[in-house]
């Protein structure tokens, strides 16, 4: 059985964007994209966007209090890459309570990895389902403080 490495082993500052400028689903989705295609330079862009637009028509990943977990599997991935982005305005992003989401955790798994990907959606999914937490990491100042956020709720 895998297990799930903490999320700030596998996050770090660059994987953070804490100012999203995307006004709509589709642009978060690219944005979010910009930092994992860095980190896995076999990928490209359309066949992320692919993978998650496919993913996102059984149904959104905007989980409701201003949250949205998009995530896919690729093959084409040796490990799990994840993005955190963060948009003060809020994006419409389909989510179950109608609400615009503002905290956006981007999970990639691969192909193979059914149960490393779902432990780390239950992980971060239980990480954002407290106001408290929304509420710093909506008041964080830059990426760093943002992974300190991440850092100290996962020691807890």
């Amino acid at each position: 059985m895998q297990t799930v490495p903490n999320l700030t082993d596998l996050l770090r500052s660059c994987q953070i964007l804490p100012d999203l400028t995307a006004r709509t689903k589709k642009a978060v989705l690219e944005e979010l994209c910009s930092p994992a295609l860095a980190l896995a330079p076999g990928l490209c862009l359309s066949l992320l966007m692919n993978v998650l637009q496919e993913r996102e028509r059984l149904g959104s990943t905007g989980i409701g209090d201003g949250v949205a977990i998009p995530h896919g599997k690729l093959t084409a991935l040796e490990r799990l890459i994840l993005v955190f982005g963060r948009s003060r305005d809020g994006i419409d992003f389909d989510s179950l309570d109608g609400r615009p989401a503002h905290l956006f955790f981007l999970v990639l798994a691969p192909g193979d990895s059914a149960g490393i990907h779902l432990k780390a959606l239950a992980r971060i999914s239980r990480l954002l389902k407290s106001q408290s937490v929304r509420s710093e990491l909506m008041r964080a100042m830059d990426a760093k403080q943002i992974l300190n956020i991440i850092k100290t709720q996962e020691t807890l």
